[in-house]
């Protein structure tokens, strides 16, 4: 498929920072992943012209948003799709991506459980990867690759200081996003991660 690439890089201190708090006071703790992925969601429905998949000869677009995460597991790597995040809590999407992961791993899931969805997660932050691109799951015309949070120098208010910085890479299908409709979406993700309370409002 015709493909291109869009990078951004991420400010995460403030992401940081309220992780930390919840998870003082939340029974389960919540990941930087499911932060992620809960801004890709809520990006899909801002930007909602990004939801689609390439049909052969039509677009197909969707109203929910459903996005595979990317599980390595011993067989290779897997991609079970959660679906209806925008409506998901964070703490229950977190819940929700852990238990399907576990399920992937040990091989219980269910076929259905890995197709659908027009969009996919990539995060190798974990492995200290600080930038990559990732290959488009077809039919899928999205999936956006995570690199680690790492600290490096930024401009704060004309001065030089030290912020926690997160590169991510989205991979688009040309033919259902041009370039100008993946910028947006990825202006939207990066102001969700950059203000992260509007991803739990």
């Amino acid at each position: 498929m015709p493909h291109f690439y869009l990078t951004a890089h991420c400010r995460v201190d403030e992401l940081l920072a309220l992780r930390k708090q919840i998870n003082e006071a939340a029974p389960r703790k919540v990941s930087v992943n499911d932060f992620v992925v809960k801004a890709a969601a809520q990006a899909l429905i801002d930007v909602p012209e990004a939801n689609a998949v390439w049909g052969g000869d039509h677009i197909r677009r969707f109203d929910t948003a459903d996005i595979a995460v990317a599980v390595s597991t011993d067989g290779g790597l897997l991609t079970p799709v959660v679906r209806g995040i925008e409506s998901l809590s964070l703490s229950a999407l977190s819940e929700t991506i852990s238990e399907m992961a576990g399920r992937a791993r040990e091989g219980r899931l269910k076929q259905h459980e890995l197709e659908g969805g027009s969009f996919s997660i990539s995060n190798l932050g974990m492995y200290g990867v600080d930038e990559f691109s990732a290959i488009l799951n077809p039919p899928q015309s999205g999936i956006l690759a995570v690199g680690a949070a790492t600290q490096q120098p930024v401009v704060i208010d004309g001065g030089l200081g030290v912020g926690t910085v997160m590169t991510v890479t989205l991979s688009a299908d040309h033919r259902v996003v041009d370039g100008a409709l993946g910028a947006r979406w990825l202006q939207a993700f990066k102001t969700r991660i950059e203000h992260p309370l509007t991803i739990l409002i």
